[in-house]
């Protein structure tokens, strides 16, 4: 959004705007659900390093952040964000992958 984050001609800022909106900050992160045994966070909620190992249309190895797992019939699956080499320069990626193609970093 042009301008969002400026004060100038168009008025206050986003963060002024968002502060009289009336809507509360929040002070602290939602609580996980705890109720879905399925799915837990990878190393207490926060993001872990790790590489991915050819991810699809993209072979080699890439630096990632593991962000949850999930079991499934097949095996577990960590949900990952990477980035790989693009036409344009960096993509980032978010995909769910076998734990075979995720390596501790």
């Amino acid at each position: 959004m042009a301008g969002g984050m400026q004060r100038g001609r168009f008025g206050a800022s986003l963060a002024d705007r968002a502060a009289r909106s009336g809507v509360p900050a929040p002070s602290e992160p939602p609580s996980p659900d705890r109720s879905s045994r399925r799915r837990r966070p990878a190393g207490d909620g926060h993001g872990r390093h790790c590489w991915v190992l050819d991810p699809p249309d993209a072979p080699g190895t890439w630096p990632g952040l593991l962000v949850e797992w999930r079991q499934q019939e097949d095996g577990w699956h960590g949900r990952v964000a990477y980035t790989i080499t693009g036409a344009h320069g960096p993509v980032l990626v978010e995909a769910w992958l076998p734990a075979e193609q995720l390596t501790q970093g």
